[in-house]
């Protein structure tokens, strides 16, 4: 045990883009697990999941084309379905459900079949594989995808700080926010362009599949603990940030996908979080 920690922090002393996915998987974690805890009161957990395949379909076309960077394709694509959802889901005949799984759906059928039609890669599988479920190796990450991904990041964490008070009253009751003058309208939409922000720059360290995990699963292992908004959501940010720290030294130590193993992490993270929760409420008892 004390030898793989000391391999880890190893790699962070001499290799600098060790240091680069680490801040990156941090970021982005920090960035999910804040508006996780909305997306999950609010009860638009599907939504990063719709969107995340939304994102696969979009850098499957970007690939194609031979984009430099498929954030400059990406982004604006998903930012647009999530306005899509949002408006469709509420317009129209469709549900938000329906809709979310409408587009989920095309958008991999779309994604693989140009991936598989148009792709020149002789490693079609291979190249499917990543998108769908991360960067097998921290070694993918170039310095312009860390630039970017650190300023998106940054970005989200500062919008969230910045709108806390009109995020949390949205969260709990829209229809009282709506009637003290709050534009709830504006807000949900805010909600769910960060969103599609958060997803895109998320695509790298956990795939298209596994985003969803980033979003949920600190959010909901802090609410076992606690009951107050601020409270979930200072843990969840912290929850978040201690899973993806461990997971990529276990990544760097174990040669595990670094994606998988970040989730795998918050899944242990979760049941020790319910655990913990129990005691607490049979001690509050």
């Amino acid at each position: 045990m004390n030898s793989g920690l000391s391999l880890a922090f190893e790699y962070l002393r001499i290799y600098p883009f060790v240091r680069y996915a680490v801040i990156v998987g941090v970021l982005v974690s920090l960035a999910a697990s804040l508006l996780g805890v909305t997306l999950v009161l609010k009860r638009f957990s599907f939504i990063g999941d719709g969107l995340s395949h939304v994102a696969f379909g979009a850098i499957s076309i970007a690939t194609v084309m031979h984009f430099t960077s498929y954030v400059q394709f990406t982004l604006p694509v998903t930012i647009i379905c999530a306005i899509l959802i949002l408006r469709t889901g509420r317009d129209s005949k469709i549900n938000g459900d329906a809709v979310i799984a409408m587009l989920s759906v095309a958008s991999l059928a779309v994604g693989y079949m140009v991936m598989n039609v148009f792709g020149a890669s002789s490693n079609l599988s291979g190249d499917v594989c990543t998108t769908l479920f991360g960067s097998t190796s921290i070694l993918t990450l170039s310095r312009t995808e860390v630039t970017s991904t650190v300023i998106l990041a940054t970005v989200v964490v500062g919008i969230f700080v910045l709108f806390y008070n009109k995020l949390f009253a949205v969260t709990f009751d829209e229809d009282f926010a709506r009637a003290s003058g709050t534009n709830t309208e504006a807000y949900n939409l805010l909600i769910a362009v960060v969103v599609a922000v958060v997803i895109v720059i998320a695509m790298d360290l956990v795939g298209s599949l596994l985003i969803s995990a980033l979003i949920i699963f600190p959010a909901l292992s802090a609410m076992r603990m606690f009951n107050s908004f601020k409270s979930v959501t200072i843990c969840s940010g912290v929850l978040a940030v201690i899973s993806s720290l461990t997971g990529m030294l276990i990544s760097i130590v174990a040669g595990t996908p670094v994606g998988a193993t970040i989730v795998c992490t918050q899944i242990v993270m979760f049941a020790v979080s319910c655990a913990a929760g129990s005691t607490l409420r049979r001690g509050a008892a």
